[in-house]
């Protein structure tokens, strides 16, 4: 199990290399100084999707046995997808803990492993912008707008990626 200074140093490590090669997409840094746990995280719409233009904020916030563990992401900007719960929490299989999944729904190998990184973590969730899974949704509601009435579901995204130029 890593101990809170090893997770300290990992976490430390991957912003230093965020800082010097920076990531197309996105963009990160602490939420405040004093706490390597807690990521302020802006996510850049991916082209040629419905989200294209936006600026998405989230948090992700690290447990003590990061990388044992996975972290939590929310967003806190407004995002309308399939994948992601109404109150900005993203669901999907890599930030799910280690090991089987209770449901049966994902395979051991979809799930968190401790190779991740802020980096892969955040192209995930850009993936998953990209491609909603409407098969395991977090927001039902939105699931059943992508499938059944695309229009609806386009105007409710760019009504979000509206309001995330708004708050810059």
């Amino acid at each position: 199990m890593a101990s809170p200074s090893q997770a300290s140093l990992l976490l430390q490590k991957q912003l230093k290399d965020l800082c010097k090669q920076p990531v197309d997409g996105f963009s990160a840094g602490l939420v405040d100084e004093s706490n390597l746990f807690k990521w302020s995280v802006v996510i850049t719409g991916p082209p040629d999707t419905l989200y294209e233009g936006g600026f998405f904020n989230a948090v992700m916030t690290f447990p003590s046995d990061y990388p044992n563990s996975p972290p939590a992401v929310r967003f806190t900007s407004e995002v309308w997808h399939p994948n992601v719960y109404s109150d900005g929490k993203v669901c999907i299989s890599t930030l799910h803990p280690p090991g089987d999944d209770p449901n049966g729904y994902e395979l051991a190998s979809e799930r968190w492993t401790p190779v991740h990184t802020v980096e892969s973590i955040v192209l995930s969730i850009i993936s998953m912008l990209s491609s909603p899974n409407d098969e395991s949704p977090a927001n039902v509601e939105a699931a059943k707008e992508w499938r059944e009435r695309r229009g609806d579901f386009r105007k409710k995204v760019s009504r979000c990626v509206r309001k995330s130029q708004e708050m810059l």
